[in-house]
């Protein structure tokens, strides 16, 4: 049975800091690219950041470049995401997506997701 556990939403401030990780069970990690994703109230669900399997390719909407930092852990399963600076517009569920990376470097996401963590900005 595929899982995958989002954890370490919060409320925090706008500027402050936080780390959510995605840990992944029922699955060869390695072999999967990783991905973030958010959906705001009313909003649809968008890819925030990715990562190939061997951390190769990474890559950023542009609403969080410079601020956000995607990683992984093979030997724990994890995927990471490090989340700076953060603003008001970036409250949401966050998810991560267990996917693959297409020949043309596009992101495949498959039907493995989390159940989210929420992630709030205010004041």
């Amino acid at each position: 049975q595929v899982q995958l556990v989002e954890s370490g939403g919060d409320l925090v401030q706008p500027g402050g800091s936080l780390r959510l990780s995605c840990v992944a069970s029922g699955i060869d990690f390695s072999i999967y690219s990783m991905a973030w994703y958010r959906q705001a109230p009313g909003k649809e669900r968008e890819l925030v950041a990715r990562i190939s399997a061997s951390s190769g390719k990474i890559v950023y909407d542009e609403s969080v470049g410079g601020r956000f930092t995607i990683s992984r852990d093979n030997t724990k399963s994890t995927a990471y995401l490090q989340m700076n600076s953060l603003k008001p517009e970036d409250t949401a569920v966050y998810y991560c997506n267990a996917g693959k990376t297409s020949l043309d470097g596009a992101y495949l996401p498959s039907d493995y997701w989390g159940q989210g963590t929420q992630v709030t900005v205010s004041s």
